[in-house]
């Protein structure tokens, strides 16, 4: 048994201004208000500090010099590892467009990891089944249409893992497979031209998410609303968006959230390798990307991902929003728990929940991870 003392607990139903939490065998044994009076050996004294659940990050390729394209237990170790500092303790490890075969042992890779750091929940395959019209950072060259049988080879070498599939709803095969694979896994809308009617009779079909909100799909206009409109409007769609400051202007983000509420928003980070790194030249799906003055960019300019941490992420959400933390906390935790159908395990502090945690002071910097009742000191 392990207890966490001294601590400002954000809870699913209230604020506990100072508290404690008990672990045993991995999970949250009890959530109490006051201090721990308790044998003293196995306390740990939060310092008044705040304890969060561990954030969730549905859309991460790398960082910390991986990436889950690498293919290898080295680089998922270093990047789980890496993610434990910014207070990330699940993730889905994400996929590019990329030639399928190596797809598929990135997926077999990531399936099969079980080692230390930040846990792999899942796999998000962001491609290739997406519009060659709005590839972003992504190689056209291996953009594919999507059939039931591929999708299913993907399953495979996935372990049926496979928690999110990002795709391009206008293209030739994308409703037939959102309307035959769509309880497996979630369809997210992105790298995609589609109407905002398109958009809206995917979601009939059953797709349920849109990929990095704002980025490579068909804007808004007023006679036009296009994927970011029906995005806004539309009840069964729940929303990504990369809170950078970068991908997207502050007032953006605080329109979709005025508009998604407080359920159906999620921030990501899209992060790629050069994340954690010193500026310089790094890759992303076999095309150089170069990191400068807080971005990384292609040689033409095109965003390359993001070099964003999700507890700055979270920093930004607020300060964009206005929101407090007794709300925002919940679209780096629980949004995404409740998307993957996690939120039993994981995704709050409630007793019996995974003691997944992260202990931050008030700028949101991280002091602790825990990770299954695993504690990790963070050195900033």
């Amino acid at each position: 048994m392990h207890v966490i003392n001294n601590v400002k607990i954000y809870t699913e139903d209230e604020v506990i201004d100072r508290g404690y939490v008990i672990i045993e065998d991995e999970r949250i044994k009890a959530v109490e208000h006051g201090d721990y009076e308790g044998d003293q050996s196995n306390v740990t004294d939060g310092g008044g500090n705040i304890l969060l659940p561990g954030f969730i990050d549905i859309h991460i390729h790398g960082g910390y010099g991986a990436d889950v394209m690498d293919a290898d237990d080295e680089a998922l170790e270093t990047l789980a590892e890496g993610l434990l500092t910014e207070g990330t303790t699940s993730f889905l490890a994400t996929t590019m467009t990329e030639d399928l075969e190596r797809v598929k042992k990135a997926m077999t890779a990531a399936s099969s990891y079980n080692g230390a750091g930040a846990e792999i929940i899942g796999i998000h395959v962001e491609g290739p089944f997406i519009s060659e019209h709005k590839v972003g950072a992504q190689n056209p060259k291996y953009v594919k249409r999507p059939t039931v049988e591929l999708i299913e080879e993907l399953q495979e070498a996935a372990d049926h893992k496979i928690k999110i599939m990002t795709i391009a709803p206008e293209v030739e095969g994308a409703m037939d497979v959102i309307r035959a694979k769509n309880q497996d896994f979630i369809f997210s809308m992105g790298h995609t031209v589609a109407t905002f009617y398109e958009i809206n009779v995917a979601v009939t079909a059953g797709a349920r998410h849109i990929t990095h909100l704002y980025n490579a799909a068909t804007p808004f206009t007023h006679r036009d609303p296009g994927a970011f409109g029906a995005a806004w409007v539309n009840d069964g769609l729940k929303t990504e968006c990369i809170v950078d400051g970068v991908h997207s202007h502050p007032a953006a983000v605080k329109i979709a959230y005025r508009l998604k509420g407080r359920d159906n928003f999620m921030v990501i980070t899209d992060a790629m390798r050069a994340k954690g790194m010193p500026d310089g030249e790094y890759e992303l799906g076999g095309q150089q990307v170069i990191k400068k003055e807080g971005r990384a960019v292609l040689n033409d300019g095109t965003l390359a991902g993001s070099i964003l941490k999700m507890n700055d992420a979270l920093r930004n959400f607020m300060s964009y929003t206005g929101e407090t933390l007794e709300n925002a906390w919940r679209v780096v935790s629980y949004n995404q728990a409740a998307a993957l159908g996690m939120q039993d395990d994981i995704g709050s502090i409630k007793t019996g929940k995974y003691a997944d945690l992260v202990l931050v002071d008030e700028e949101l910097n991280v002091l602790t991870a825990v990770k299954k009742g695993y504690m990790k000191l963070i050195k900033n």
